[in-house]
């Protein structure tokens, strides 16, 4: 048997060495008219398909086609209608007549393969080999609509440079120059279309999505790229792939899947057939309350878009490809008339699937059996009686694709005639010759083509064979008769500047109901998002911006930090101004810490004035009476110094209130030492022989006090000199307000300054209680050995009270322990005598005291 097929086989080649002879040919429905230059087409004319037997028990028969789709019809119509307006155009390829021969891909891969094997061998049933010249078949073919089918016939057009423009192939692998050179298309990549989807998904804030896809080239890809394109502000909750066969329990596994899932959007990358599949489930299972977002393949498909889907699929929005007016396209479909030539059989099968009527060649076909024979087609029905997608150019999109790709080749075909010798694109600047022209020069030109038609249209091609990315955005609506419409209500323009690609007019759009698809609801200013461990990133809680941080954007995935004087509000959401605390006269601590301080001042005052009027009464001589004038007069200052801690701090303030708090305390201090002092002395000098006194006199009194004073000064002058105190805003005690403090400058002239103080008034009160003892008449020791003990106390307790003590309270502290060791100085001194001065005027006698 082996021997016997290679025995004939060599024979076959050794009678045909010069002849190459068509061993089989394919039975293609097709259309066809002869021209000077062919252009090919492919189109799924057939939406029904019964396949040979592949048993391989015998010889395969030819596919079945049966069921002719009147819209994709009008789509191969709309081919030869822009050839037929060429011919008849003088400018555009003077003397050339276009010739078509358009075949039907019956929705199969192989079909399709046989297709555009035919177009570019050729029907002849032999070639001989010293036939090199002449035009090939076909020098260009528009199709095929199916990505998948383009992607294998471009892999072998590819081979020859056949250029292929397909007008709704849209997978973005197709862009790859690399894999598929002879490729280009007027429908926009799927890449611009997922692009566009997604801009819609963003504009309406959904970022929770399911996705679903045709397990092939189309779907895979477009659910890839779709995942990349949401990254940035959203992601997917499910992503299911239809399958390749209609198996009814991977639909309901769609179902299931779609009804336990919380994304309310479901965006369906997918031709009709899917969806008619998938929409019957979904009105068994009354799956309602879901947006559906539809690819270009299937957002204008009146088949899915019905009045039984509306109530499930009402609202979907879609892309579309964009849609154009052909003036005179509906005259030209009405002028189909039937055919007896059988290169035109494809009219034959679209005439009888229109009228539902037989030819009788058909009827004596025994192997026909695409319709059931009710009638028999005369040829001279009424074409425009009909209602039905072949006629309905109101939504021209596809149709509109291949105009284009008709005009596209032609105007290539222009330029390549019209070149000029000597300035070609080819070897030696040469031109391409028209009568013998070969499909790559006239790739070289289509690269190049770009012009406007005569809608106004730009039609170019990209470096990757790409068309300009334009859509248009419908939506699904209820029309007020009870039809469905798909109305435009947007467009797509990738080409748009200033970010405003997307135009939606939202006015329009029909909802069947409001949509909201998130994972987690946005987080609002004032919060953060922070993801749950182990989910997507759109799956999160909203936590609460801490204190001193805001968020004032919707969804923010940080909290900012508030500057240094500023604090964050009660929401959240805004940096205010900290509150600025300073202890100010308006305060009610302040009022009454300087109505006391006034009033201390007073009172010191009112001493004085009694000392000055019973001066010379033997109570206030016997206490020194100038020692206790100016300690008085010091008191009065200790007073009144208060005052400037009180009020907001400036530079003047912050000097002046160390200063005459310094100088003031030292003078009183000092005042009381040397009155302790002239006591101890008084009493030494009453011993026998005891002459001190005379070296301790008034003179030595008063420089005493003024050397005292005068170090104190020193240290303030040195102090201010080097480092003086300064107003400053203090932000670390308190972080919601600024107190405004005096920043004391140098720690060490402060520490100086009090030092000083604490030393005099510790010598005070020690030779004070070492005096306490000595005889009545000199007991104003006890007076001041009292004082010293209210001094030191107060003084003392103020360190830890100052440092604990917050905002203004720290300043309350330190007026507080001056007004009350003055207080306890004016006291314990001077209370006494005034009561004797005022009230006891019987005992400021000399002999009294004397007596005492």
């Amino acid at each position: 048997m082996k021997s016997a097929l290679f025995i004939y086989i060599l024979t076959e080649l050794a009678f045909s060495k010069n002849i190459c002879k068509i061993q089989e040919k394919f039975q293609l429905q097709t259309l066809y008219r002869k021209g000077d230059v062919m252009l090919g087409g492919i189109f799924e004319l057939s939406y029904k398909t019964i396949a040979p037997d592949f048993s391989f028990t015998h010889k395969p028969e030819q596919w079945k086609c049966e069921s002719v789709d009147f819209e994709v019809f009008q789509w191969a119509h709309t081919m030869i209608f822009a050839i037929e307006e060429i011919n008849q155009d003088p400018v555009l390829l003077p003397n050339i007549t276009l010739g078509y021969r358009l075949y039907d891909n019956c929705l199969k891969l192989q079909v399709a393969l046989r297709a555009a094997m035919s177009l570019i061998g050729g029907l002849n049933d032999s070639i001989p080999d010293s036939d090199c010249r002449g035009l090939p078949p076909v020098i260009g073919i528009v199709g095929d609509p199916l990505s998948s089918h383009s992607i294998a016939i471009s892999r072998v057009l590819g081979l020859f440079r056949m250029p292929l423009i397909s007008y709704y192939a849209s997978c973005s692998c197709l862009s790859n120059k690399i894999e598929y050179p002879s490729f280009f298309r007027t429908v926009p990549s799927d890449a611009f279309q997922v692009k566009a989807m997604v801009q819609i998904i963003k504009h309406f804030g959904w970022t929770w999505v399911g996705i679903i896809g045709t397990d092939d080239d189309y779907g895979q890809y477009a659910m890839n790229s779709f995942h990349e394109e949401i990254k940035p502000f959203g992601c997917i909750a499910f992503t299911e792939t239809f399958p390749k066969a209609q198996e009814k329990f991977k639909y309901l596994q769609i179902i299931n899947t779609i009804k336990h899932s919380t994304a309310k959007v479901i965006v369906v990358f997918s031709p009709t057939a899917n969806l008619i599949a998938l929409s019957t489930e979904i009105i068994q299972h009354n799956l309602t309350g879901r947006q559906w977002v539809a690819s270009e393949a299937w957002s204008t498909s009146n088949t899915v878009a019905t009045n039984e889907n509306i109530p499930f699929f009402g609202g979907t929005i879609g892309i579309a490809i964009r849609r154009g007016e052909i003036p005179g396209l509906d005259n030209f479909l009405f002028q189909i008339r039937p055919s007896s030539d059988p290169n035109n059989n494809l009219i034959l099968r679209f005439w009888e699937t229109m009228f539902e009527c037989k030819f009788q060649e058909a009827v004596n076909n025994q192997n026909d059996t695409a319709l059931p024979v009710t009638t028999m087609c005369t040829g001279y029905e009424d074409i425009k009686s009909t209602r039905t997608a072949y006629t309905d150019v109101s939504e021209s999109r596809a149709s509109y694709n291949v105009y284009k790709a008709v005009y596209a080749l032609a105007i290539a075909l222009h330029e390549l005639m019209f070149c000029e010798n000597g300035k070609g694109p080819f070897e030696n600047n040469s031109c391409a010759d028209i009568k013998s022209l070969q499909p790559w020069q006239l790739m070289h030109y289509i690269r190049k083509v770009n012009f406007t038609n005569r809608f106004g249209e730009r039609v170019a091609f990209d470096e990757n064979g790409d068309a300009l990315a334009i859509y248009d955005i419908v939506n699904w609506q209820k029309a007020g008769d009870g039809s469905v419409t798909i109305k435009t209500i947007g467009v797509y323009d990738k080409a748009a500047s200033g970010g405003q690609e997307l135009f939606l007019n939202e006015k329009d759009i029909f909802w069947n109901f409001i949509p909201e698809s998130v994972c987690s609801k946005s987080c609002q200013p004032g919060t953060r998002k922070a993801n749950r461990k182990g989910e997507v990133v759109c799956c999160f809680d909203c936590v609460p911006c801490a204190d001193g941080e805001i968020s004032s954007k919707t969804d923010s995935i940080t909290c900012t930090q508030c500057p240094p004087d500023y604090w964050s509000n009660q929401q959240r959401n805004q940096c205010i101004s900290k509150e600025i605390e300073f202890l100010s006269y308006e305060d009610a601590m302040g009022i009454t810490l300087a109505t006391t301080a006034v009033f201390g001042s007073c009172m010191s005052i009112s001493v004085l004035l009694i000392f000055l009027n019973f001066r010379n009464t033997p109570v206030v001589k016997a206490n020194n009476s100038e020692l206790s004038f100016l300690l008085l007069l010091s008191l009065t200052f200790c007073f009144l110094c208060s005052l400037c801690f009180i009020g907001e701090p400036s530079n003047a303030t912050c000097m002046l209130r160390h200063v005459v708090f310094g100088i003031s305390f030292v003078l009183s201090i000092s005042c009381i030492l040397v009155k302790t002092i002239v006591v101890i002395m008084a009493f030494k000098a009453t011993l026998p022989g005891n002459n001190m006194m005379k070296w301790f006199g008034v003179t030595q009194q008063r420089g005493t006090v003024f050397m005292f004073s005068f170090i104190q000064s020193l240290v303030c002058v040195v102090w201010l000199s080097s480092a003086p105190p300064f107003p400053s805003k203090n932000t670390k005690h308190q972080n919601s307000k600024v107190i405004f403090e005096c920043d004391i400058g140098s720690l060490i002239g402060f520490s100086c300054l009090l030092g000083y103080i604490g030393l005099l008034a510790c010598i005070s009160f020690v030779l004070a209680f070492l005096a306490r003892n000595l005889p009545d008449t000199f007991n104003e020791a006890k007076f001041i050995t009292f004082s010293m003990l209210i001094f030191c106390a107060v003084w003392i307790t103020f360190i830890p009270a100052y440092i604990s003590s917050p905002g203004k309270y720290t300043v309350a502290v330190e007026i507080f322990a001056i007004l009350a060791s003055s207080f306890g100085l004016l006291s314990a001194i001077f209370a006494p005598k005034c009561y004797i001065i005022l009230l006891k005027p019987e005992r400021n006698t000399k002999r009294a005291l004397m007596g005492r």
